[in-house]
């Protein structure tokens, strides 16, 4: 049985991590050297959940995507280029700073109003789909205070496969421990999901999805309100890249709790 569905993409943009990434302190606090100069992309985490929520509006017709991000329009404009190409999605743009430092809970605010404004958005159909992770910063929450403003509490996070069955109720794959999936079922939708990398290939480009796409994004760049993410109370003291160090040593019969100890010791003297 097919199943309309409202699927929401928050994504945001980062740095190529195929570039150098050199941490400075700034005067409206820490980013990186030229970051506005450095190629960006989308999350490859929350690319793996809009290729997933692609997928699935496919396989259940008059289902939509909407495509959230939050960045600077130029480069927002930038990254469109390329994704536009890979899937079908309505873009919703915020314009707003990059990078990894902005507070997650004041993040997760300006999301949430960008969402809750969507036209036509049927919140019983919702499915909010984001990354599980971040190339941009790890904090493992703003997908979860985003769904919680929205009302929305069976939430499942390190995703990586989704099957609806007769019912509207869809079975639910979460990566845990071990290399093993934990198997749930929510009765059905609203839902969030943070993916992790699912199971499926990136798309290939079509120019004609691309063309398609582009009628809405431009327009919805040009409309892009500018947002102030809030500061929090975190003070960075400074930032740095890691250093450089390899040290190798072979040594026999030693147990684990000798090992543990050893790196332990050695951790504590690079502090």
């Amino acid at each position: 049985m097919a199943i309309t569905l409202h699927i929401v993409v928050c994504a945001g943009i980062v740095p190529d991590p195929l570039q150098t990434l050199e941490p400075i302190n700034t005067q409206a606090g820490p980013g990186l050297k030229n970051e506005m100069l450095l190629p960006a992309v989308l999350d490859p985490w929350a690319a793996s959940a809009l290729y997933e929520a692609a997928n699935l509006a496919a396989k259940n017709p008059g289902s939509k995507v909407w495509l959230v991000s939050l960045g600077p329009k130029a480069k927002l404009q930038q990254v469109m280029m390329t994704v536009a190409q890979k899937v079908a999605f309505e873009l919703v743009a915020i314009d707003g700073p990059i990078g990894g430092f902005p507070d997650a809970h004041s993040t997760a605010v300006v999301l949430a109003d960008a969402i809750a404004a969507i036209p036509g958005l049927d919140r019983e159909k919702l499915l909010l789909f984001g990354g599980w992770e971040s190339a941009a910063r790890g904090a493992g929450i703003t997908l979860q205070l985003i769904g919680e403003r929205l009302g929305i509490t069976d939430q499942f996070q390190g995703v990586d496969q989704i099957g609806f069955r007769e019912d509207g109720s869809f079975e639910v794959l979460e990566r845990v421990e071990g290399g093993r999936h934990q198997v749930s079922v929510c009765a059905g939708v609203p839902a969030v999901l943070g993916w992790a990398t699912g199971n499926l290939p990136e798309p290939r480009n079509n120019p004609q999805v691309g063309m398609a796409n582009m009628r809405t994004i431009m327009p919805a760049l040009q409309r892009a309100k500018a947002a102030q993410i809030e500061p929090n109370s975190l003070r960075y003291v400074s930032v740095a890249l890691p250093k450089q160090q390899r040290v190798t040593r072979v040594v026999k019969d030693q147990t684990p709790e000798q090992i543990a100890v050893e790196l332990v010791a050695w951790i504590g003297g690079e502090s």
